[in-house]
């Protein structure tokens, strides 16, 4: 399955993330200071302030920002106090979109969602016409051999391994992904991906002809500051991702 999570990964290499690098922290802030206020500031006693930690870590993310961005959740530090959203809507070709919001002012998010499904040929949605679609899931992308990358990930806990291209698609129950990726890192083996994220249980095919539709409405509601993720269901070849990309 190449999708939404492997189209991440392949423009945060080809440097796109690089030029919004201010906006991207600002999200990974956002998740932090989430997962501390749900959760507590601990990162070993919560999961989820764990995993958003390691995330800005992978991005580079100073660490400063992120002692700031716990302490904001925590109530140590005065922030603006972000709420969790969903949008569900369709991509061009019926792809289904599963947006995540994390906004303090719920209208301008609204509004801003809404505008971009219009100017960018999609369809917004009612609650649960795609929602159901979508399941949490850990999910890594690792480059290895194929038998160092099953005995590792399987023996860790993963529940399945897939080829995608030259790499390998690991997913496990949410909570196992920090136990696998330890266990992959020891057998030497790189980790291009390594998230919690909301995998599809099934996937659309998109040809090359529309793939550029798709992804155009997946990029811009990324871009909006409210939109913490968005979570699609296409199919799309390595090639044509690359391609893309580029």
């Amino acid at each position: 399955m190449s999708g939404h999570s492997k189209w991440s990964t392949i423009k945060y290499k080809k440097g796109a993330k690089d030029l919004a690098r201010g906006k991207l922290f600002a999200k990974l802030a956002r998740a932090i200071e989430v997962a501390a206020r749900e959760g507590g500031g601990d990162p070993i006693a919560n999961a989820a302030l764990g995993q958003a930690i390691d995330k800005a870590k992978a991005a580079s993310m100073p660490n400063d920002n992120i002692d700031r961005a716990v302490k904001r959740g925590t109530g140590d530090v005065e922030g603006a106090v972000y709420e969790e959203y969903w949008y569900e809507g369709y991509a061009p070709g019926g792809v289904a979109l599963y947006v995540q919001i994390l906004t303090d002012n719920r209208n301008r998010a609204a509004s801003e969602v809404r505008s971009t499904f219009s100017r960018n040929e999609g369809n917004l949605g009612e609650p649960g016409s795609v929602g159901y679609l979508f399941a949490l899931k850990a999910y890594l992308l690792v480059a290895g051999a194929e038998d160092d990358v099953m005995m590792a990930a399987l023996e860790a806990g993963a529940e399945d391994v897939q080829p995608s291209g030259d790499l390998w698609e690991v997913t496990g129950v949410p909570g196992d992904l920090s136990a696998i990726r330890r266990a992959l890192e020891a057998a030497g083996l790189e980790i291009e991906t390594a998230e919690v994220t909301q995998m599809p249980s099934m996937t659309i095919p998109v040809a090359e002809d529309q793939a550029r539709r798709v992804l155009r409405i997946v990029d811009a509601l990324e871009d909006l500051d409210d939109v913490q993720a968005v979570f699609a269901n296409f199919d799309i070849s390595d090639e044509v991702l690359a391609s893309l990309a580029g």
